[in-house]
């Protein structure tokens, strides 16, 4: 039997497993195992288990490997977020963090960069080539993860999982899946709820669908450069540039970390 060392953290309720796995010893093909150590009864419980692994590009400080409940991959905006603060609370080999020190760091997607500011961790975005306009209400955007956002009169109101699972399991999402967002813009800013393929439930909050969200309010002219963004589990900030092609660049998505506690499972 083995012992794996780990540290809950969340960002705005969207809730990670941390594991620090630079000595490369996590058994990472281990399907059953992530499944099970994200499972709420079973398990630890999280909506993802992130691995923070050696560098694997050049001028990275570090990868981040991240797996969903189902033991799926994608790009984690949130987990990214937390990765950093994890990252930034220990001592890399030859390398020893401080507590303002920002990073860049590796994901499935490529390159990013994280940061402290003003005690909110904000990290790059991935440039977004376009948002494609599915219908008056309805819009997709590609931001790590593909998310479909659907603009309703209020998002509290709305059957999430019925409703989600009209498009996730649609003809056009069901093989790949798709995170399905409700939004509605109000009071200077964007408030909305996710469904999350691969945790296939509500979230708190998810980075990805925040960062899509408001970048749908922008490309809808409800605000510019800037949107703030509430979800069930706190408040988030994401800045923007528009391309000439319909697109954003110099994307950032900021919001607040913590760490909950720390622990060792056996395995």
């Amino acid at each position: 039997m083995a012992s794996i060392a780990f540290s809950k953290w969340e960002g705005t309720g969207n809730d990670f497993i941390l594991v620090d796995d630079r000595p490369s010893v996590f058994p990472s093909d281990a399907e059953a195992l992530i499944r099970r150590l994200c499972d709420r009864h079973f398990g630890i419980g999280s909506d993802g288990l992130i691995l923070l692994q050696a560098p694997r590009v050049e001028g990275a400080d570090y990868h981040m490997e991240f797996f969903n409940p189902d033991a799926s991959q994608s790009f984690c905006g949130n987990g990214s977020r937390c990765a950093f603060a994890f990252w930034n609370s220990r001592s890399p080999r030859g390398r020893a963090p401080g507590p303002t020190q920002p990073a860049v760091f590796s994901a499935i997607d490529g390159k990013h960069t994280a940061s402290w500011s003003n005690g909110r961790v904000r990290i790059g975005m991935r440039d977004v080539s376009g948002v494609e306009r599915l219908d008056e209400h309805t819009d997709l955007i590609q931001t790590g993860s593909p998310h479909l956002l659907s603009w309703v009169d209020d998002p509290e109101a709305i059957d999430i999982v019925a409703e989600a699972h009209k498009h996730r399991y649609g003809p056009r999402f069901a093989k790949e899946g798709v995170n399905v967002n409700f939004m509605r813009y109000i009071h200077d800013r964007v408030e909305m709820r996710t469904y999350e393929r691969g945790v296939e439930a509500e979230t708190l909050s998810c980075g990805t669908g925040v960062t899509a969200a408001a970048l749908s309010a922008m490309a809808r002219g409800s605000v510019s450069g800037a949107c703030d963004v509430h979800t069930r589990g706190g408040h988030l900030r994401v800045e923007a540039t528009a391309t000439g092609a319909g697109g954003f660049s110099g994307i950032s998505l900021s919001g607040p970390v913590r760490e909950v506690f720390q622990g060792v499972v056996e395995i």
